[in-house]
């Protein structure tokens, strides 16, 4: 059975639940409730996992903390035998509107911290991540307060939709294939 890593990024704590960073996290909760799995606790995250049509997909919400997902990553490909290009690490990205969908084969880290250590971690940049925009509506010097703040009501308002897109892209990818989930959801 064609084994698949879903990563999403976040942060662990209560303080954290609901900020703009955790998309990732978000993201793979909602997958997960939609296949009636539960996350349980091991070895530096949360996993769970359920199979769609032959395909095992693997979900990943790191305990790491979000600047040091690398550790994470590197040990459940190694421990799944899972290659590169069957991992999709899910992450918020400041340069995107809020809702697009950004999905790439390999990329720079965008200055985001996650993705700077899973790049220094696998020693490549080379591994399909699916960036969710969280927009740049914050003052100068409010990034982190920004990124670490809850959504707003608009924002809220529009997320179940965004989270059904989201988990048609963990589904795609896993099904048919990086290329075709990057054209049939790259801009939605």
């Amino acid at each position: 059975m064609k084994k698949f890593l879903i990563v999403g990024l976040g942060n662990i704590g209560a303080e954290y639940v609901n900020t703009r960073h955790n998309i990732g996290f978000k993201i793979v909760d909602y997958v997960a409730s939609k296949h009636a799995v539960s996350f349980e606790t091991a070895k530096l995250g949360a996993v769970t996992e359920f199979s769609i049509k032959g395909r095992k997909l693997i979900l990943l919400k790191p305990n790491t903390y979000m600047n040091l997902s690398g550790k994470a990553v590197q040990y459940w490909m190694q421990k799944e035998n899972i290659a590169k290009e069957n991992v999709l690490v899910i992450t918020d990205d400041l340069n995107l509107a809020f809702g697009t969908i950004r999905i790439k084969a390999k990329g720079t880290d965008g200055g985001h911290n996650g993705l700077k250590n899973i790049q220094l971690i696998l020693n490549t940049s080379e591994y399909p991540r699916f960036r969710f925009g969280i927009s740049d509506e914050f003052k100068k010097g409010q990034q982190v307060d920004y990124v670490l703040g809850e959504w707003n009501d608009t924002e809220k308002e529009k997320l179940p939709e965004r989270f059904e897109i989201a988990k048609q892209i963990v589904e795609s990818f896993a099904l048919a294939g990086l290329n075709e989930t990057m054209n049939n959801f790259n801009g939605k």
